[in-house]
């Protein structure tokens, strides 16, 4: 895999104090509106720093988009490729011209566990091959007071504006290379996984019954080829897990992460509705096959 020749510019800022992000974000929207055949830029960051800005910006604020990023990052990393890609589709230009300054939530889900913020620099290096058939130009904001010395590396190394940029295909490589905890002893088995039986499982697992629903639509659109072997599932509602094991090699990082032709999330869309409707999909070599392991939440 390599990074596609595409216009998408993917950088990166990081500052540690309000005057150092107002200092940065100032010349990138000057930039923006400067622009020509694009919308006036869009901002996506904490409320504060929103804030700051249009005192800074006054009378040029006007016509600008100021999102706060609890409503922007407001799900898992796959949730986020979505927002974008609808966002892209909705206000930008031909093209998907448009400026767009984003600030991840730290504070939030992205920076809740070391899992979490995997899951997210993930994403960081995906962008670089999801969008690159776009003509967007972003500015992803690191706060030091909120992102730690070890979220802005790891970013550093998903940005190609960075000495120390990796593709995509390296730094996903060794995300998907740290092993995942096993399975429990008493973790159940399914021999045959079809919808009603994980629902059944589930259900009596706590989940409310729209929500066992979604889990088991979730595992049925995960794989598309036969599987070596049953299901394992374990753990109580919400964090019902399920790893299937499949014949096939799922050898794509790219798998379940790019946008269908139809905005709606819905069943038959495989990975994609996979990794929209659950918290994590992790997917690992498994030498002849591959393991896919869903959990709800």
């Amino acid at each position: 895999m390599s990074t596609p020749q595409g216009s998408f510019d993917h950088r990166m800022v990081v500052f540690g104090s309000d005057d150092e992000w107002i200092a940065a974000a100032l010349p990138f929207l000057a930039e923006g509106l400067a622009a020509p055949q694009e919308p006036p830029p869009t901002t996506i960051a904490a409320p504060g720093k929103l804030d700051l800005l249009r005192d800074a910006l006054g009378a040029e604020a006007k016509g600008m988009t100021f999102i706060p990023h609890t409503e922007w990052y407001t799900g898992s990393a796959a949730n986020a490729v979505a927002q974008s890609a609808g966002y892209l589709a909705a206000h930008a230009h031909p093209g998907g011209r448009i400026h767009l300054l984003m600030e991840p939530d730290w504070a939030g889900r992205a920076g809740r566990s070391t899992r979490e913020t995997t899951e997210w620099i993930r994403y960081e290096s995906l962008a670089n091959l999801l969008f690159a058939p776009f003509r967007t130009t972003a500015l992803c904001a690191y706060d030091t007071r909120t992102a730690g010395p070890a979220i802005v590396d790891a970013a550093r190394r998903a940005h190609p504006d960075t000495p120390v940029y990796e593709t995509p295909a390296r730094l996903v490589d060794e995300l998907d290379a740290m092993p995942l905890p096993p399975p429990p002893p008493g973790a159940d088995v399914l021999e045959n996984p079809g919808p009603e039986a994980v629902r059944a499982w589930a259900t009596a697992h706590g989940l409310a019954p729209a929500e066992a629903g979604l889990f088991a639509a979730a595992v049925t659109e995960a794989v598309s080829g036969p599987l070596t072997g049953g299901a394992l599932l374990w753990g109580e509602a919400p964090a019902c897990v399920c790893e299937l094991h499949t014949a096939a090699r799922v050898d794509d990082p790219l798998a379940g992460f790019v946008p269908p032709a139809t905005a709606e999330i819905e069943p038959g869309q495989g990975l994609w509705f996979t990794r929209q409707v659950c918290a994590y999909v992790d997917i690992r070599d498994r030498g002849e096959g591959s393991a896919i392991r869903i959990q709800y939440a």
